[in-house]
């Protein structure tokens, strides 16, 4: 629909000037519309700008890009849901969700998700704005978020880039946006991916006992947990075993007996394996016996497609880089994707331990970065010469004292409304569908409250909504998610 140009507000403009590209640190604009979700015509009011974090003495030190989806035809928003959304890296930008999967626009792209031209967007039949509405943020260096300070100074990376850091600035932000947009007496959820996970783990816990903001549910797309990734422990190598197999399925790498059944009646017995019988073995290390060894190899040769002897050259413990590039080496050659192991990718040699490059991402950035720019321009009329970080520059991160595990159950014991939906693509290969499930299965060790838990997969990678029958059932997963978080007028009590 055509938008037209409702309100250009300009709060402080110390820092707009010609010469220099910078964004007022206080801005926003708003544009109104209209689509078709979900059957329905939709009416919404789309607000996109700047917003200040302040330090405990009342000081900016920096200012988050967002935008801002509102129904517009809605008589009583104290019942209407509201979702915070985050992407993750850390450094990414808020863009992978807000136009590929829950906001009123998606990417021009294809129906398995790859690029097309013209690059763009158009309206998104599927998202949830028919039943709540959504604000999509960008944390410091991602988007147009940038920190603030005095001539001279250096930024104080401790304030933001790190997990605590990253939870404490965020949910004072949420804490204004929520009081600026009068949006607290409204069901309140957060959603984020990858990262995305770490960090709304942690800010489950954040809003809940320092904003005292509580919430009906926490969302984790694909998310990723750091107390099991990058450990290199034996249970992160045997945890990997039914990506493995997924994505070894749909190339048809595995044996006639796995191979001509169906997805979704193989992964249990990959599953089984991994956690009866594969973590124990990788437990005994360098001590395992020859005859469980090779035992052990064999079964994973079965599950994974990858050949018996290349397993026992890397000791049971299958690298996911060497994966990619050794499960389709002998016949076509091509690598798979990290994150997507449905995409394939074209080296400069066949041999070597690890692909060239991500196919999958190279790929999702030939629509994501042309499309993003075009859209904050021309619909919702923002206008910036300053870069649109679609990964910005956060490194290092500090990954001390990450206990956001013990936060989201610690907010889910005292707050008995919350509760936790999980989903993640089976073919994504850097933070595994399984990986999710163990993280869910870990949060409470009690097992008291893993009714108010949910995981659902997907038969596609970590940004499972780009393909195109899975952006519909991911949505419809996130209605429902939501309806039945509601509290239907129950109290808050166990």
């Amino acid at each position: 629909m055509k938008k037209i140009l409702y309100i250009f507000l300009i709060l402080s403009s110390s820092f707009a000037n010609a010469q220099d590209r910078r964004i007022p640190l206080d801005t926003s604009v708003v544009t109104i519309n209209e689509s078709i979700i979900n059957g329905q015509k939709v009416s919404y009011k789309a607000t996109t700008g700047m917003q200040p974090v302040w330090d405990a003495h009342g000081e900016i030190i920096a200012s988050l890009y967002y935008t801002y989806y509102q129904r517009t035809d809605v008589k009583n928003y104290q019942e209407r849901p509201i979702i915070m959304s985050f992407n993750g890296g850390p450094g990414s930008a808020s863009v992978w969700m807000h136009i590929a999967y829950t906001g009123p626009k998606v990417l021009n792209i294809d129906d398995e998700g790859y690029p097309v031209q013209p690059y763009g967007v158009k309206d998104n039949p599927n998202s949830i704005l028919d039943i709540a509405d959504i604000v999509y943020i960008n944390p410091v260096n991602t988007g147009y978020s940038r920190p603030v300070v005095k001539e001279g100074e250096k930024v104080d990376r401790s304030k933001f880039f790190g997990v605590n850091a990253d939870v404490n600035y965020l949910a004072s932000w949420l804490n204004t946006f929520i009081t600026r947009y009068n949006r607290w007496q409204s069901p309140k959820y957060i959603i984020g991916e990858s990262y995305g996970g770490t960090r709304v783990m942690g800010l489950a816990a954040e809003l809940q006992n320092r904003q005292w903001m509580y919430l009906n549910g926490v969302i984790m797309v694909s998310p990723a947990d750091y107390q099991v990734l990058r450990t290199g422990s034996a249970l992160e190598s045997a945890i990997n075993l039914p990506y493995f197999t997924a994505a070894a399925w749909y190339h048809k790498r595995l044996s006639e007996e796995l191979q001509s059944k169906d997805l979704l009646d193989i992964l249990p017995l990959s599953e089984e394996y991994a956690i009866n019988h594969l973590i124990p073995a990788m437990a005994k290390g360098g001590f395992i016996s020859d005859t469980e060894r090779n035992a052990v190899a064999e079964k994973i040769a079965y599950f994974s497609g990858i050949k018996k002897e290349v397993i026992l050259q890397h000791n049971l413990d299958l690298p996911k880089s060497y994966f990619w590039k050794e499960l389709l080496r002998d016949t076509d050659g091509f690598t798979v994707g990290r994150l997507d192991s449905r995409y394939r990718g074209l080296d400069k040699r066949v041999a070597g331990e690890k692909p060239d490059y991500n196919s999958e991402l190279t790929s999702w950035l030939h629509s994501f970065t042309p499309a993003i720019n075009y859209y904050i321009r021309e619909h919702l009329n923002f206008k910036t010469d300053v870069k649109y970080h679609v990964f910005g520059p956060v490194s290092p991160w500090d990954q001390r004292n990450n206990n956001v595990r013990e936060g989201l159950r610690k907010a889910m014991a005292q707050n008995p409304y919350l509760k936790v939906l999980i989903q993640s693509g089976y073919y994504d290969g850097a933070t595994t569908y399984f990986n999710a499930k163990y993280t869910m299965w870990q949060v409470d060790p009690s097992g008291r409250m893993k009714d108010r838990f949910e995981f659902k997969g997907y038969r596609s990678g970590h940004m499972m909504y780009l393909r195109s029958e899975d952006l519909k059932k991911a949505n419809d997963d996130l209605r429902t998610f939501i309806r039945n978080s509601s509290t239907n007028g129950k109290s808050a009590k166990y």
